[in-house]
């Protein structure tokens, strides 16, 4: 057995904890991250190929779409994967994580037992089926963000499971009587026009669906699989291979109904993907120091310990799936805006320094019905990772972190996490003093928009400057920073329009609606530091994919930031939400 210690260990390698890891990574501290399976990604991966769904609900809400690590991967993604492959979308994230110095990643490492002291977790021991080789894997705090939480759950660390009552927390939605019924597993496949008929015969353990079987459930887009191919309620995570076996028996008879069962324009069609793996909904939940509830959601979730935020509709899908084909598929109860995380929910109530990442989050079945999807759970992810560096560096547990929120979310917003209605302040920004100037700017988008502490449009105010065009020269904002100071840092925020939707899909009618990419985007740009006149600091990015940009001067002493912008991958503007000097 093979010794390993780190300071940060995060045990699932879905968006969570991808961004998890990242974000402790570049904090400083030393991590160690453990996939059961042989790609990173989750339910976003090739294995199952669901899009990455977030507050913005499919684009439909204005300036919602989640920041940070997960918008770098998206952005990446789109750049270099125009075909949206999830093949490469796996390989977007392997070379995310691989290129962080401070990770270890253990693929095809499944962590099957959890030794404790008192209230904490010590190690886990993992097993990595394609070397045969064990791991014992111990850290200063762990993560379990692998979905159904086996690490957290043979830690004994309490959790829920099934729908609660109304009783038990008073949600306005909630059933009557709490039981212990949760959402389904799905199967997705994928089918393409092969330029001629081609017939299908349906396997003899398929099951067979009529029109009427499917009356609540749209099949009309026949190219790109369907969520509601979900079964599944009880003990989803014992009888998972029994749930396999049936989805794949729903899959084949729903594909011999649009084949065989009237015209559904699928003559020339043939099957082309077919998910092997039960994607999960719902399984455990864990508990921490606050359950987030429905009333949380609907009045926005304004809390002291925000640090991330979500805007999904609550989206409850039918106890069973397909087995109950007279009910829809599932139930949207409308979210009115986003809504504040708050930190209390992201770790154990009762095992020290156990954080509980993607899905385990401490939420009510309802609350968690808009909480589970993947854009959330990635910021959720960032927050905790960024969290679990803080902890490692001052030596505390993550209850004990509440005493540095402060601190917590300011780093967060200075990676470029948003936290709704939050503005950013930093006594180490020195742009937040400077005087700020602009080589040319449409009205309402003035320079100093750049230094207001808020890098989005929110609540019908712009927080972004915008040139009046580009010049043959480009265009310049200037930061006279009032005195000379050491700069080492300079970070931009960039517009990649938080509006559009960005992920990647098998679904036709998303990928159609979406740009190819954000043309406001600046493509090339520089920046200068001056100090008496002279420039003491140039860095020229040419082809830039990225909203957020740092650039480490290296400590040079100046007293004015200039970044002119040369172009855009459309625009005919330049549009910057932020910059700030370190």
């Amino acid at each position: 057995m093979e010794q390993r210690h780190y300071d940060f260990v995060v045990i699932g390698g879905g968006l969570s904890g991808v961004c998890a890891a990242i974000a402790a990574a570049r904090h400083g501290v030393r991590v160690g991250l453990i996939q059961d399976r042989p790609m990173l990604g989750g339910n976003s991966s090739s294995e199952v190929k669901m899009h990455v769904c977030g507050a913005d609900i499919h684009g439909h809400r204005p300036n919602a779409r989640e920041s940070g690590i997960v918008e770098e991967l998206l952005l990446k993604n789109r750049f270099t994967n125009p075909l949206h492959s999830f093949e490469a979308w796996d390989y977007v994230l392997y070379d995310a994580v691989k290129s962080e110095p401070n990770i270890d990643l253990f693929l095809n490492a499944r962590a099957y037992e959890v030794e404790t002291n008192a209230d904490s977790i010590t190690s886990v021991l993992v097993m990595q089926s394609t070397t045969e080789r064990v791991f014992d894997i111990s850290a200063f705090c762990f993560c379990d963000a692998s979905g159904d939480g086996l690490v957290a759950y043979k830690s004994g660390a309490k959790f829920m499971y099934g729908r609660e009552g109304k009783e038990v927390f008073g949600e306005p939605d909630a059933p009557e009587r709490s039981d212990c019924k949760v959402m389904g597993a799905s199967l997705m496949f994928t089918a393409k026009d092969v330029g001629c008929k081609v017939s299908f015969v349906k396997p003899d353990r398929a099951y067979e669906y009529s029109e009427s079987d499917l009356a609540c459930r749209d099949h009309s887009h026949i190219t790109s699989g369907y969520w509601w191919i979900e079964y599944g309620e009880d003990d989803i995570i014992s009888d998972c291979e029994s749930v396999r076996d049936e989805l794949v028996k729903m899959l084949f008879g729903v594909w011999d109904h649009i084949k065989n069962g009237g015209d559904h324009g699928a003559d020339n069609y043939a099957l082309d993907w077919i998910g092997s793996y039960p994607a999960k909904r719902e399984s455990r939940r864990f508990i921490g120091d606050y359950v987030l509830k429905e009333q949380d959601i609907l009045s926005g979730g304004h809390f002291a310990d925000t640090v991330a935020y979500g805007g999904w509709n609550m989206d409850m899908h039918v106890p069973g799936g397909l087995i109950n084909v007279s009910a829809a598929p599932t139930s949207y109860f409308n979210v009115p805006d986003v809504y504040g995380i708050p930190y209390r929910s992201l770790y154990s109530v009762n095992v020290e320094n156990l954080f509980l990442g993607g899905r385990l989050i401490s939420a009510s079945h309802l609350a968690f019905g808009s909480s589970r999807v993947m854009g959330t759970c990635a910021v959720i992810g960032q927050a905790i990772g960024t969290a679990a560096a803080l902890c490692v560096k001052k030596r505390c547990s993550p209850r004990e972190l509440n005493d540095d929120m402060a601190e917590l979310r300011r780093l967060l917003m200075r990676d470029d996490c948003y936290l709704p209605g939050v503005e950013y302040t930093d006594e180490f920004d020195a742009a937040r003093s400077a005087f700020v100037s602009a080589s040319s700017f449409k009205s309402d988008y003035e320079p100093k928009n750049v230094t207001d502490g808020f890098y989005r449009n929110e609540n019908g105010k712009n927080h972004c400057y915008r040139s009046d065009g580009i010049g043959p020269n480009g265009e310049t904002i200037t930061l006279e920073l009032g005195e000379p100071r050491k700069v080492t840092q300079v970070a931009v925020r960039f517009d990649s329009d938080y509006s559009n939707e960005l992920t990647i899909t098998i679904s036709d009618a998303i990928r159609n609606r979406q740009r190819p990419y954000p043309t406001e985007l600046v493509k090339k740009y520089s920046v200068s530091l001056y100090f008496n006149g002279e420039k003491v600091y140039s860095s020229i990015t040419d082809n830039n994919v990225k909203r957020f940009s740092v650039h480490e001067t290296g400590g040079v002493v100046a007293d004015k930031v200039a970044i002119t912008a040369y172009e855009t991958y459309g625009a005919k503007y330049i549009t910057i939400f932020g910059i700030n000097v370190y």
